[in-house]
């Protein structure tokens, strides 16, 4: 098989969530250990960090990959899903990996891949591994796909575990209350390994806290070690103060990753390169400065509040549940803009109605569709958002909506597209 071809088999021939959602998830992880077993255990081969959470685990991952390669650690990442390229999933020091080595991996386990019949998810898993491994990495950034609990990834024994936060998304695998969306994230704490809780709320704090007593793994909340004293937005960078709560210390960072949102993350990754320096990691304060400062340049992250086009300003943003969908409002009522575009689409199994009924109502709306399975069609989403007072028009293409949108955008106005990483994956970058 050729790269294509390859990409083709993967693709068509393995249950693949992000096409055909919950049909596609497998609620134990016995294909992924008996997948790595046949590999020889890669996932025993490397240091790793494992980073859970709803939103903000694959900027959080991110910005710390960013940081160890800037303190020289050859640094693996793998993350879920990819936007434009299936092997942006699987990076080491930000280059993405070779498309022979996807070739030769898929054609070495094919027998095994009709024996056991994995999903997609099980197999990108192990070639992670796999790649990994290979190259020889000093550590593995791995970012979990949904949950934490029965995720493929959850075979490692990471040398730091970290959960961004828990919010509403995924109901329908992981539970209908944030205690047993808490439950599932939390089973990413491995015994006697420190793990770092970014937010949390008081109905799952205790969750965390008995999960780690459980475990003997010692827990810190990254919100009660640091604060943001301050932040605003300068020439597409956010500058942020932040203050250790106990020293009184003040650092001031400059990110390329320029979303409020990233407040939040910010204090959860100082906190984990803390913990890591704990264990012997050398990572400087200036280390840690430059990296934030770069995360962009230097692993290739996309979609996070970014700016691809000005006058009309076009922003992309991956936020697709309801806690990302809040965040992306707040982050526009600090916005200056003269008046806002909203291009969005969005997949059937999210909350549709409630992400809808948090959207601005005085935004020029153009709903719109990815080409995949699991899209909701334009029309629908039109019908769903019309009943609540969102008014515009539907595309069952995103970017005949950004070409509309365009065309009726003053030079002072925003146009933004969200709510779906599929929609923003298909955006022409031209």
């Amino acid at each position: 098989m050729n790269y294509s071809e390859t990409l083709n088999f993967l693709f068509s021939q393995l249950p693949m969530y992000s096409r055909i959602g919950a049909a596609a998830y497998k609620e134990d992880i016995t294909n992924t250990i008996i997948l790595c077993e046949a590999l020889g255990n890669p996932q025993n081969k490397f240091k790793s960090i494992h980073i859970a959470g709803t939103n903000g685990k694959g900027s959080t991952s991110h910005m710390l990959a960013a940081v160890l390669q800037t303190a020289g650690y050859k640094t693996g990442l793998y993350t879920s899903p990819h936007l434009k390229d299936f092997r942006e999933r699987i990076k080491v020091n930000g280059e993405m990996c070779d498309e022979q080595f996807v070739i030769d991996f898929t054609e070495r386990i094919q027998p095994l891949i009709k024996e056991i019949e994995p999903s997609f998810f099980e197999i990108t898993v192990a070639m992670a591994f796999d790649y990994f491994v290979q190259q020889k990495v000093d550590v593995a950034i791995i970012e979990v796909g949904l949950g934490g609990r029965l995720d493929s990834t959850n075979i490692i024994t990471p040398k730091l575990s970290v959960i961004t936060n828990i919010g509403w998304d995924h109901m329908n695998l992981l539970g209908n209350s944030l205690e047993s969306i808490a439950f599932e994230k939390a089973g990413i704490i491995k015994k006697n390994i420190p793990v770092v809780i970014g937010e949390y709320l008081p109905e799952t704090k205790n969750i965390f806290s008995e999960k780690s007593l459980q475990e003997d793994a010692p827990i810190v909340f990254a919100q009660e070690k640091r604060y943001v004293a301050d932040f605003k937005n300068t020439h597409h960078q956010l500058i942020v103060e932040v203050v250790n709560k106990h020293s009184d210390e003040r650092m001031v960072f400059h990110l390329d990753l320029n979303g409020f949102y990233q407040t939040k993350n910010i204090l959860t990754v100082l906190e984990a390169l803390h913990q890591l320096s704990l264990q012997g990691w050398n990572i400087s304060n200036e280390v840690i400065e430059k990296g934030l400062s770069q995360v962009k340049k230097i692993t290739g992250l996309h979609g996070r509040w970014e700016l691809i086009h000005q006058q009309p300003d076009i922003v992309l943003d991956v936020a697709h549940n309801v806690d990302g969908i809040r965040q992306i409002v707040e982050q526009l009522e600090i916005s200056n803009y003269q008046h806002t575009h909203i291009v969005i689409g969005m997949v059937k199994d999210k909350d549709v109605d409630h992400v809808l009924a948090l959207m601005p109502k005085t935004a020029t709306y153009y709903f719109t569709q990815a080409q995949i399975p699991r899209a909701l069609e334009s029309e629908s989403l039109k019908k769903k958002a019309e009943s609540i007072g969102l008014n515009g028009k539907s595309f069952a293409n995103v970017n005949i909506a950004i070409a509309n949108a365009k065309q009726h955008a003053d030079k002072n106005d925003l146009i933004l597209v969200c709510g779906s990483v599929f929609v923003v994956g298909e955006v022409a970058l031209n």
